[in-house]
């Protein structure tokens, strides 16, 4: 079936069928609504290299992730698409698996599909990178990159804030022996986390033993790994903050392998408020990202930016994300009289 006969059907001139369908320009919607029940009565499917051709446009945005395995990022993937489609455009998905040299083959399939705009939800991403997106003067939006970062947009989830709930939760409930498991210390969004891991700590008057502190990798094995570690350092803490869901889940196996109980002997806490996070036993604290919110600003950004010239200058905007503390059952009361001399240390003034 033609676009000819689109035309036809619907009694309108070739170049009103096109412009209906490109959007590239006003058209009457009783004209616009004859036109697509033309197409949807014909089955016609647009040719969209023809489409890309005529309108300068693939429709077409690019979204890069970290880890397609972790349930935050699908959340993530479906919020962002949602949106595309209702907007008429599609989505080319790209998993980097926190590697830099697979995050560059990402980028060259974003550039070689021509997409229209592409949102970077990872922060394994290189300045070189960045600028030859904006070289190629294609929108772009990223997550958890360096504050002040020129020439794109940028939307960030303050961890920090998140750490800070989640630590003064803990402390109310007399936890001072608080070990913390992060990700990959190679990423700067974990970096933030442990930094405001240990200034919350400090605030308190507390100082950490560092095996209690243990680098992971954001999985559930990475998890239960590092929950091992602690738990034969002989240092037994009273609360484990996690740097993410997965983390904590893992951690939480762990603590139930050394016949320990959940949260009587252990309290614990994760990050991002996975949907699976509320469905374990018992169901896990953690701190709420709003996918939707970052999901929406991602895109509308890209799409609102599609007509502008991408250039080295200072930065457009920085949306802020807010998480928020969800107390599940696995926080409770610590589980013994706090001392001075084991885990955490009084500083002394």
């Amino acid at each position: 079936m033609s676009i000819t006969a689109v035309a036809a059907r619907a009694r309108v001139s070739i170049a009103t069928v096109s412009r209906v369908i490109n959007g590239t320009a006003t058209v009457n919607p009783e004209t616009a609504e004859r036109v697509r029940e033309a197409i949807e009565a014909l089955n016609f499917y647009p040719d969209i290299s023809a489409r890309t051709l005529g309108s300068g446009r693939s429709g077409l945005y690019g979204l890069i992730i970290s880890d397609i395995t972790n349930p935050y990022f699908p959340e993530l993937v479906k919020a962002f698409e949602d949106i595309a489609v209702e907007h008429g455009q599609d989505v080319l998905i790209a998993n980097t698996d926190y590697d830099p040299k697979r995050m560059e083959a990402c980028v060259i399939r974003m550039l070689q599909r021509k997409v229209d705009g592409v949102a970077i939800m990872t922060s394994e991403m290189e300045d070189r990178l960045i600028h030859t997106f904006s070289h190629r003067q294609i929108p772009t939006i990223f997550m958890d990159t360096p504050k002040g970062l020129k020439g794109v947009n940028t939307v960030r989830v303050d961890y920090a804030a998140g750490v800070n709930q989640a630590m003064e939760h803990l402390f109310a409930f007399g936890h001072q022996r608080i070990a913390f498991i992060s990700g990959p210390l190679a990423l700067s969004s974990v970096r933030v986390r442990a930094q405001a891991f240990t200034k919350s700590l400090r605030q308190h008057g507390l100082t950490g033993e560092p095996h209690l502190m243990q680098e992971s990798d954001h999985r559930v094995e990475g998890g239960h790994a590092a929950m091992q570690r602690i738990l034969r350092s002989g240092t037994r803490p009273t609360a484990v903050l996690a740097s993410n869901d997965l983390t904590a889940i893992g951690a939480m196996g762990a603590i139930h392998e050394a016949g320990l109980c959940i949260p009587e002997d252990i309290s614990i806490i994760g990050f991002d408020d996975i949907e699976l996070s509320a469905y374990i036993q018992p169901g896990l604290t953690t701190l709420h990202v709003p996918r939707r919110e970052l999901a929406a600003t991602a895109f509308r950004s890209l799409y609102r930016d599609r007509d502008e010239v991408a250039s080295i200058s200072p930065v457009k905007w920085e949306h802020v994300i807010q998480p928020r503390l969800v107390v599940r059952h696995s926080t409770a009361q610590a589980s013994e009289p706090v001392t001075t001399t084991a885990g955490f240390a009084r500083k002394k003034k």
